[in-house]
């Protein structure tokens, strides 16, 4: 990689994994220590990753999350890893400048940990799958949860069965970004 954005450009969602290449224990590391340094509102890092990477225990977890409505994810089943994504309370001052702003910090707080975790994956060569639809219901009982754990993502880590780039199919620059006009003086 020379470039951010072409790591960027080179991260994709990965829905074939190839399952005879364990992922080893020290690039899950890195990519974990990539989300644990994420910012956070207030510092919060209202967070907590539960890798499953034991074929047996994955299995179980991929069956319980992945069964029923939720069976269009269970591509993941055969990814060496999955990750889940656990939602912590943020601390009081981010929490009420959540309820200020109605905006619910501690998920955008997630969205960037787990953003700086594929990303750190796609480095390390790997490839990676963020999935929101699962049981987690199911996921909490299989993982042996307490019903407060608030399972909200899971993330599938592994490589890729093929090295291809599928192209971006993103919006034009034109109607995504704009800059404001100059100030009245």
């Amino acid at each position: 990689m020379n470039t951010f954005l072409e790591l960027v450009r080179q991260r994709q969602s990965v829905r074939r994994y190839d399952p005879t290449r364990p992922v080893a224990r020290a690039a899950i590391e890195r990519c974990l220590e990539a989300a644990r340094l994420a910012p956070s509102a207030c510092n919060s890092q209202p967070w907590q990753f539960i890798v499953v990477a034991e074929p047996a225990a994955k299995n179980r977890l991929a069956a319980a999350a992945f069964g029923g409505v939720f069976a269009t994810n269970k591509f993941a089943a055969v990814a060496p890893v999955l990750i889940v994504v656990l939602r912590e309370k943020s601390t009081f001052t981010a929490q009420l400048g959540g309820w200020v702003r109605g905006l619910p910090y501690n998920l955008i707080d997630l969205g960037i940990a787990c953003e700086h975790l594929v990303l750190q994956a796609a480095e390390e060569g790997l490839g990676t799958c963020w999935l929101g639809w699962f049981d987690g219901r199911a996921v909490r009982k299989a993982l042996n949860l307490p019903r407060s754990a608030q399972p909200d993502i899971i993330i599938a880590l592994g490589y890729a069965a093929s090295g291809d780039v599928r192209a971006k199919n993103r919006k034009p620059p034109a109607e995504v970004w704009r800059y404001a006009p100059p100030a009245a003086k």
